[in-house]
C-alpha cells in the first residue's frame, strides 16, 4: 500500500472537504457522462480512484441494489470514509478495494461500466490503469474518462502577474510524483492500444464568475495547495503573499473571472 502522503494533494481531512466540494460542483458533468456511459439499474461500474467515495455512492443510488459499485483507491482513509458513508446511508451494494489503480487485480469480465475522473492525471503509468480496466469490463463494455488535457491553460481575468508566476509551478510538484496533468491528449491512443475503440470526445471548461459556486473551486484549491509549494521552496513566501491579494481583488470585481482548466470527456468502449 501506498503512503497516505504520496497523493500529491493528501489525503486528510481538508483535502476530503475540497474533493466533496469539487464532486457537488461538477456533478452535473458527472452525472451526464455517467448516462451516456450507460450507467442504470442492475450494472455493475468500476470507479477507478474513488477517493473518500462522493461519485462511488451516486453511482450506487444509479444501479440500485440490483447492481454494484467497485471502489479502487490506495488510500484506507479515504476507504474508510465512503465505507463509513455507505453504512450509514443503508447501501450495501458497494465493494471497496485497497489497491494502486496501476494494478488493478478486479475478476476479468466482471464489469459493465468503469469511471475515472482526475485519475489519469496523477498517475505516472495511466496505460497500466487503462489496461487494468479494460481486462476487468466485459466484451462490449464502456470506459468512461473525465480528466485534463491542459492543465496549465487556466486562466484568470483581469491578468494577474502573480497568477502568472505561481501557475508553473503547480505543473512542476504535479510531474515531480510522476503525473500528467496534459494526459488527455494522450488518452485516445493509449486507449486503442488497450483494445478500446473510442466512441466520443467531449471538451469540458467551464468560466467561474466571484458570485459564482464554482468561484470556490480554484479558492480553496489556491489557498490550501500553494503554501504546501511554498514551503516545497517552489513558490516564494512574496509571490504567494500577491497573489493572495490579488485573488482577493478578483474576488470582489463583478467583472473578473476564471477559466477553468480544460478537460476532455472520452467514452470508450471495449472491443
Amino acid at each position: 500500500m501506498a503512503a497516505e502522503n504520496e497523493y500529491v494533494l493528501g489525503t486528510d481531512e481538508a483535502e476530503r472537504v475540497r474533493l466533496g466540494l469539487q464532486h457537488r460542483l461538477w456533478s452535473a458533468q458527472a452525472f451526464a457522462c455517467w448516462e451516456r456511459a450507460g450507467v442504470k439499474p442492475g450494472v455493475t461500474v468500476l470507479d477507478v480512484g474513488a477517493g473518500p467515495g462522493f461519485a462511488t455512492l451516486d453511482l450506487a443510488q444509479l444501479v440500485t441494489p440490483a447492481g454494484r459499485v467497485i471502489a479502487v483507491d490506495e488510500s484506507e482513509r479515504f476507504l474508510r470514509h465512503l465505507t463509513e458513508h455507505a453504512a450509514a446511508a443503508g447501501i450495501a451494494h458497494v465493494q471497496t478495494i485497497l489497491q494502486d489503480v496501476q494494478r488493478l487485480d478486479v475478476p476479468a469480465g466482471s464489469v459493465d461500466v468503469a469511471y475515472a475522473r482526475w485519475v489519469l492525471c496523477f498517475t505516472p503509468r495511466p496505460l497500466d490503469v487503462l489496461k487494468g480496466a479494460a481486462s476487468a469490463l466485459k466484451p462490449g463494455g464502456v470506459l468512461a474518462v473525465q480528466d485534463y488535457t491542459d492543465w496549465a491553460a487556466l486562466r484568470l481575468s483581469p491578468v494577474s502577474e502573480a497568477f502568472l508566476r505561481v501557475m508553473p509551478a503547480v505543473g512542476i510538484s504535479w510531474r515531480a510524483r510522476g503525473g500528467d496533468p496534459s494526459v488527455g491528449q494522450r488518452l485516445p491512443a493509449l486507449m486503442r492500444e488497450c483494445g478500446f475503440r473510442v466512441e466520443s470526445i467531449t471538451p469540458l471548461q467551464r468560466i467561474a464568475r466571484p458570485r459564482d459556486p464554482l468561484w470556490q473551486w480554484p479558492t480553496i484549491f489556491f489557498f490550501s495547495f500553494i503554501p504546501r509549494l511554498v514551503e516545497q521552496g517552489l513558490v516564494s513566501a512574496d509571490d504567494w503573499r500577491a497573489l493572495e491579494r490579488e485573488w482577493k481583488e478578483r474576488s470582489a470585481d463583478d467583472d473578473a473571472f476564471f477559466w477553468t482548466p480544460p478537460m476532455i470527456e472520452i467514452i470508450a468502449r471495449r472491443a
